[in-house]
C-alpha cells in the first residue's frame, strides 16, 4: 500500500522536478495530485514516462486523506495552506522559506540531521533549507564530525533558477538581446544578469546582509550546529542550472586536504571530483540534472590554523529542492509512516 501525495506548484520549476524525482526513484505512491493556483488549473503535467496529471486549485483541494504533501508554491502561498493541509491531517514537506526558523519545525537533510525529522508532529511540517545552505551542510557535515568545523567563510554562485522561470527567462532574453544589439531589459534582477554577476540575492537587512546570506548562517546553525561561526557572499551568476560555492573552513583540530578527500569520499550524498589537473574538477554545467554534491579543489589553507578550502557544486533544482523533498518523505517512510512496508 503506498501514499497519496500532492505536489503544491507543480507546474513551477521545482513542482516539475518533484514530480520527476518521485517517479525515478519508485516513492510508493497509491495516487498523485498536481495542485496550483486556479490560472493553472486544468493544465497538464508528466508524472513519470507514461502519466499525464490534470492540474487542480489549491484554493478549492481538500487535503483529508492525503498523506504526504510536497510544497514548492513559494513563501507566500505555503503560509496559508502549508497550516491548512497539516491540520487536515497531511504531513507538509515544505521548499519555501516560511517554516525554517521556526523551532517547532524540523528543517531538514536526510544526509545530515535525519534524526530531527521525529519533532515532525508538533506541527506536522518538515522545512526544506535553502538551496545554498543544503549543498553546502551536505559536505560540511563529516568534516565537522571528524574535525569540528569553528568558522566558515563561504562566496556562492548561484543560479537564475534558484529566482524561478522568470529569472532564467531574463538571462535568455538579455543575452539574445546583447547578441543582435538590442536594448537589454531587467525586471527580475536589480542588474543586467547576462554576462555579468550581482552579489545581490533576496532583500538588504539593516546590518547590509542580504536575506539569502543571513538564511545561510542561520540555517547553517539549526541543521549543523549551532557553535559554528559562518559569513557569506551570495552572487547570482548568468548560469540556467547549478550553485556553486566557494567554502573556506577554519577547523579545532588538525585537517589534511588527504584526510578530507577520504571521509567525503565515503559521506552520503557527496561525489568527490579532485583532480589537480584541466578538468579535474566539477562545474554546474556537469552537475545539472544530477543527485550528487560534488566537491573539488579540496586543498589545505595555509593562512590559518587548521585550514580547509573546497569547491562545492550541486544541481539547485534537483538536491537543492526537489531531490531533498522526496528523501524526506522516503526517511518519513522507512522512519515513521511504514506505509509501504
Amino acid at each position: 500500500m503506498g501514499y497519496k501525495v500532492a505536489v503544491v506548484g507543480a507546474t513551477g520549476n521545482v513542482g516539475r522536478e518533484i514530480l520527476k524525482t518521485l517517479a525515478e526513484r519508485n516513492f510508493p505512491t497509491d495516487e498523485v495530485v498536481a495542485l496550483a493556483s486556479a490560472r493553472s488549473v486544468g493544465r497538464e503535467v508528466s508524472f513519470g514516462e507514461d502519466e499525464i496529471l490534470k492540474v487542480q486549485d489549491l484554493a478549492t483541494y481538500d487535503f483529508a486523506g492525503t498523506h504526504i504533501g510536497l510544497f514548492s508554491p513559494g513563501a507566500k502561498v505555503s503560509r496559508e495552506f502549508a497550516p491548512k493541509a497539516a491540520n487536515a491531517g497531511c504531513i507538509v514537506i515544505d521548499n519555501s522559506s516560511c517554516f525554517r526558523m521556526d523551532p517547532d519545525v524540523p528543517l531538514i537533510v536526510p544526509e545530515v540531521n535525519e534524526h530531527a525529522l521525529a519533532g515532525y508532529t508538533a506541527k506536522n511540517i518538515i522545512a526544506n533549507p535553502n538551496c545554498s545552505t543544503m549543498q553546502m551542510v551536505v559536505a560540511l557535515k563529516p568534516l565537522h564530525d571528524a574535525f569540528t568545523i569553528n568558522r566558515v567563510v563561504v562566496a556562492t554562485y548561484q543560479s537564475t533558477s534558484g529566482s524561478g522561470k522568470a529569472a532564467m527567462d531574463e538571462l535568455f532574453n538579455q543575452t539574445r538581446a546583447i547578441y543582435v544589439n538590442d536594448p537589454v531589459q531587467k525586471k527580475e534582477f536589480t542588474k543586467q544578469i547576462a554576462f555579468n554577476v550581482i552579489p545581490h540575492i533576496d532583500v538588504f537587512m539593516d546590518d547590509g546582509v542580504t536575506k539569502e546570506e543571513w538564511k545561510m548562517v542561520v540555517e547553517t546553525k539549526k541543521i549543523l550546529d549551532p557553535a559554528i561561526k559562518l559569513t557569506a557572499t551570495c552572487v547570482r551568476v548568468p548560469v540556467f542550472i547549478g550553485h556553486a560555492e566557494a567554502v573556506n573552513l577554519e577547523c579545532e583540530h588538525e585537517i589534511t586536504a588527504a584526510d578530507a578527500r577520504a571521509i567525503l569520499r565515503a559521506a552520503p550524498g557527496v561525489t568527490v571530483v579532485d583532480h589537480r589537473a584541466d578538468e579535474g574538477y566539477v562545474t554546474p554545467a556537469e552537475a545539472a540534472g544530477e543527485d550528487a554534491v560534488y566537491v573539488s579543489r579540496i586543498r589545505e589553507d595555509m593562512t590559518v590554523e587548521n585550514g580547509l578550502n573546497l569547491w562545492i557544486v550541486s544541481d539547485n533544482l534537483r538536491k537543492g529542492a526537489a531531490l531533498n523533498a522526496v528523501q524526506i518523505a522516503e526517511s518519513l517512510d522507512r522512519l515513521f509512516l511504514q506505509r509501504a512496508a
